[in-house]
């Protein structure tokens, strides 16, 4: 066992408490890593020592970007303010990141609610290089239109992002030092949340492509308003080079933050399949076939990642709620 490995092995265990569902035969234990804030989008580090979150927390008034160091749980800020999203590790531990820092230090105002539940599409979201402790080294996009959702191929040397450059949401690739972009994905609809295989050879992402006139005329006025609002998620995986574009899932529910397994054969993801507002882990293989649930809480179980040598599961959920009701936390399972 690694020595990273070890470390958890002994930190995990020594806490009391086990989140695991009596149903979640693929864990070992469930343990949680955060007590307070609202935290998503939690990704290990290429050598798992480390896990980089996005997080509400403090004197935050919106999401900033925290490192964590497993083997101790000790925290720290890395964002410089402004609103920032969507953080991930480079292969020789500095950051990417999306923020709007470079606009205003201040966040930027919620979408209205007038249209319901939207994502909103931040103009001023650029993507941003930065060291390990937090220092921006690079302005990695310089683009009027919004720029995030951005990860990192498993040798580091691509990043696969989403972008609105171009006039719909749509999934491109460039070169780490922001060089050689270009543009995967062409369908009217968004395309975002990718992630590369562990052999580098294919990219699976969620996909929102309206079909009906109601579908088309809803998402190009939202698009011009700077928000999306996706009534399904459907997964699909594509090729670098663009090619091989598939569609994997047909449940017509809401399919999204899909991530390989270390054997590069399936696909973990998040799904709405077993209720309208309860989200859980899910598996299928690349070709669709032998769907497989996860987990079994109801509420909401999402963004998972295998660590580097496949022994644990990353994710997001609001199981083992705390006094806020609306509070989600980082768990750490053993996989088996």
């Amino acid at each position: 066992m690694k020595r990273w490995s070890l470390l958890l092995f002994l930190l995990f265990f020594s806490q009391e408490k086990d989140f695991r569902h009596p149903k979640e035969a693929r864990f070992t234990w469930v343990k949680r890593l955060t007590y307070k804030g609202q935290n998503g989008e939690a990704y290990f580090s290429f050598d798992g020592k480390k896990v980089v979150f996005q997080s509400t927390r403090g004197k935050d008034r919106c999401d900033q970007i925290y490192v964590m160091e497993l083997s101790t749980q000790r925290i720290r800020k890395v964002s410089p303010g402004g609103r920032n999203t969507c953080a991930f590790f480079l292969k020789d531990g500095k950051l990417i990141f999306s923020s709007t820092y470079h606009k205003s230090l201040r966040c930027p105002p919620p979408p209205p609610r007038k249209y319901g539940y939207v994502w909103p599409l931040y103009k001023d979201y650029d993507i941003f290089l930065a060291s390990p402790q937090g220092k921006i080294l690079k302005r990695l996009t310089k683009n009027p239109d919004y720029d995030a959702e951005a990860t990192v191929s498993p040798d580091g040397q691509w990043i696969v992002f989403t972008s609105l450059r171009q006039g719909d949401l749509d999934l491109y690739l460039m070169k780490i030092d922001g060089t050689g972009l270009r543009r995967l994905t062409f369908d009217k609809g968004y395309d975002g949340g990718a992630f590369f295989s562990p052999d580098g050879q294919w990219i699976v992402y969620r996909a929102y492509h309206p079909k009906t006139k109601e579908e088309i005329e809803e998402y190009e006025f939202l698009l011009k308003q700077n928000l999306v609002k996706p009534k399904w998620l459907e997964l699909f995986v594509i090729r670098p080079d663009g090619t091989g574009k598939r569609q994997i899932t047909f449940n017509g529910k809401v399919n999204f933050a899909p991530y390989f397994f270390p054997n590069g054969k399936r696909i973990i993801f998040t799904s709405n399949l077993f209720g309208r507002h309860s989200y859980e882990l899910c598996a299928i293989d690349l070709d669709g076939k032998n769907f497989e649930r996860i987990t079994y809480t109801g509420g909401f179980n999402g963004f998972p990642m295998f660590s580097p040598n496949g022994q644990f599961l990353l994710f997001i959920s609001n199981r083992g709620k705390r006094k806020n009701p609306r509070s989600f936390d980082i768990f750490l399972a053993k996989w088996r």
